[in-house]
C-alpha cells in the first residue's frame, strides 16, 4: 500500500498542528513546514509519539514572507517525497483594528503570508504535482471570506483573495487530474488571538466599534471549537475527488455560509453588525462632525 504525502504550512500550533497529528495518525506521511522547525516537531513528536527519524513525519523550514526560503523549502520537499499528494495552505496571520487604524505595513505583512507567500509555494511544487497527474490543493480560509467583517479588513481581505485565485486555480488544474478545496473555518481554541496583531485605538473615532466587538468576542471565543473537529473536517477535504470542493469547520462557518446564501447583501450586512454591536447606521455623525469642526478651529487659532 502506498503511503499518501501531505503537506501542512503552519503545522507547528493550532490548526495546523492538530490536522498534522490527525492526519499522521490516519496513516499520512506528514511533511510539517513551519518556521520553527525544532520547537514544531517536538511539539508534533509529543502529540502523535512518532520517534525522532520516523520517515512518516518530516519538518521542513519555510517562511512564507521569504521568496528564498519557499524555493529551499519546495526543493525539500520534493527531495524526501517527490510531489506531495496534498498541499494544505493553512499558514496565516491577522490584524485586528478598523481600517484608518491599520497601517499599510499591516496589509502589506498579511497579504504577504496569507496570499502571496501560498501562491509562490504553489508554484513551486505545481510542476512536479502536475507532472505526476494527481494532487490536491487545500485551502484553509475563514468567515471572513464569506462576508467582509469589521475591525479585520486586511485579514479578510487575503482570506477573499486567496478563495478567489483557488477558484480559478481549480479550472486551470483539474484538466491535469489535480483538485483544489477550501475550508472555511469557524472560531476554534488557538493562540491565533495572542498572535494577532492589535492596531485598535480605544480613544480614537472606532473606540465605540471595539467595545461592542470585544463583548461579542468573549462569547464567540467561549464557545469555540476543539481544533481537533477542523482536522477531521480537513481530513475530508484532503480526499476530496472532484475538481473543486468547499467545506465548513465549524457551526459558525456553517451558518454563516447558510444565511450568505439565502440572505439579500443589506440583510446580512445588518445581521454581522448587530451581532457585532456595532453603533446604529449614522449614530457616530455628529460625534464626528463636531471634532472635525474643533480640529478647524484648532488650525485657525
Amino acid at each position: 500500500m502506498t503511503i499518501r504525502t501531505v503537506v501542512i504550512t503552519g503545522a507547528s500550533r493550532g490548526l495546523g498542528l492538530a490536522s498534522a497529528v490527525h492526519l499522521y495518525k490516519a496513516g499520512w506521511c506528514v511533511i510539517a513546514a513551519m518556521r520553527s522547525v525544532e520547537a514544531g516537531m517536538e511539539r508534533l513528536r509529543a502529540e502523535t509519539g512518532a520517534a525522532a527519524n520516523d520517515p512518516r513525519l518530516l519538518g521542513v523550514k519555510l517562511d512564507l514572507d521569504d521568496a528564498a526560503s519557499i524555493a529551499a523549502a519546495a526543493r525539500s520537499i520534493e527531495a524526501a517525497v517527490g510531489a506531495p499528494d496534498v498541499l494544505v495552505h493553512n499558514a496565516g496571520i491577522a490584524a485586528a483594528g478598523a481600517f484608518e487604524d491599520m497601517p499599510s505595513s499591516a496589509w502589506t505583512q498579511i497579504f504577504a503570508t496569507n496570499l502571496f507567500g501560498p501562491i509562490e509555494l504553489t508554484r513551486a511544487l505545481l510542476p512536479s504535482m502536475r507532472a505526476a497527474g494527481r494532487g490536491r490543493i487545500v485551502i484553509v480560509s475563514s468567515q471572513g471570506a464569506v462576508r467582509g467583517m469589521p475591525a479585520i479588513s486586511a485579514y479578510s481581505a487575503s482570506k477573499g483573495a486567496i478563495e478567489r485565485w483557488g477558484e480559478s486555480l481549480a479550472g486551470e488544474v483539474a484538466p491535469f487530474g489535480l483538485g483544489v478545496s477550501v475550508v472555511v473555518t469557524g472560531t476554534f481554541k488557538t493562540d491565533i488571538l495572542v498572535q494577532t496583531a492589535d492596531y485598535r485605538n480605544y480613544k480614537g473615532a472606532y473606540a465605540a466599534h471595539y467595545v461592542g466587538i470585544d463583548k461579542t468576542g468573549e462569547i464567540v471565543v467561549g464557545a469555540a471549537n476543539a481544533p481537533e473537529r477542523f482536522a477531521r473536517v480537513l481530513a475530508k477535504a484532503i480526499s476530496a475527488r472532484g475538481p473543486y470542493a468547499r467545506y465548513a469547520a465549524g457551526i459558525d462557518a456553517v451558518m454563516l455560509l447558510l444565511m450568505s446564501r439565502m440572505m439579500p447583501g443589506w440583510l446580512l450586512h445588518w445581521v454581522v453588525c448587530l451581532a457585532m454591536r456595532l453603533p446604529r447606521t449614522g449614530a457616530l455623525r455628529a460625534v464626528a462632525m463636531l471634532a472635525g469642526s474643533n480640529r478647524r478651529t484648532e488650525k485657525t487659532t
